[in-house]
């Protein structure tokens, strides 16, 4: 049988953004409860932290449209620029995994769940670096197909 790494990638892809989103999630999780939210950055209204919010924006939207374009596209380059914007994501995890040991309270389920997020990032990494060194399958003919006769 042989490896898909295309549906690899995209299975691993869509894994890693509902984790954040999960990760988003427990951040709100106190409020449900009459207990406040830990913030980082007190604000006065929503435009005081729009450009944290273009960020992550852009963080969310850039997996979803390498999930779109892996389904689509095959190509070296495409493999070569996904490659890295993985590495760009395990080393944004790994930096979020540190500055979340030094924020106050400690929360070891966001921890947690972060250190799972970077496990499954590092995943992502070997299965684009694998794409990335496989040939191009999607545009050959099957062996069985060229020995065949009609």
């Amino acid at each position: 049988m042989a490896i898909n790494h295309r549906e690899k990638i995209m299975a691993l892809w869509t894994v890693f953004l509902l984790g954040i989103l999960f990760h988003t999630q427990l951040n709100l999780i106190p409020l449900f409860h009459g207990l406040p939210v830990i913030e980082s950055q007190p604000a006065t209204n929503i435009n005081d932290i729009s450009g944290i919010m273009w960020l992550m924006l852009g963080f969310f939207v850039l997996p979803m449209l390498a999930i779109i374009a892996t389904a689509f596209n095959d190509s070296k380059r495409y493999r070569i620029i996904h490659f890295g914007l993985t590495v760009f994501y395990s080393i944004m995890n790994l930096l979020h995994v540190i500055l979340d040991l030094f924020v106050q309270p400690l929360l070891w389920y966001q921890i947690a769940l972060m250190v799972v997020l970077l496990i499954v990032g590092l995943l992502l990494n070997v299965a684009a670096f694998q794409w990335m060194r496989s040939q191009n399958r999607d545009n050959q003919i099957p062996r069985n197909l060229e020995t065949s006769h009609f």
